[in-house]
């Protein structure tokens, strides 16, 4: 039974209304390419990212154009550099 106290639903008159929780990079459209900066001083640059894809907990996980499943470890990351893809189908 639904309590409220989940932080990703709104009680709304009775009804459970899901809020937007998706990351804050699909503002930059649908796929982009990430420059991941990580704490041993390396960079990994990864082309169409789905920004619909991401998940974010210890691991931050989403899919690529290409098929790939990526998952990243948010502890060993700086910084992420982000860039919106020409071929957007916005």
């Amino acid at each position: 039974m639904f309590d409220g106290s989940s932080p990703s639903c709104i009680i709304f008159e009775g009804s459970c209304q899901s809020e937007n929780l998706l990351s804050s990079v699909a503002h930059e459209g649908r796929y982009v390419t990430q420059i991941v900066h990580f704490k041993e001083g390396y960079r990994k640059t990864i082309h169409g990212i789905d920004t619909l894809s991401i998940e974010q907990g210890q691991f931050t996980k989403f899919k690529c154009k290409d098929g790939r499943y990526i998952m990243i470890n948010d502890l060993n990351v700086l910084m992420v550099e982000v860039f919106s893809e020409e071929d957007n189908e916005n």
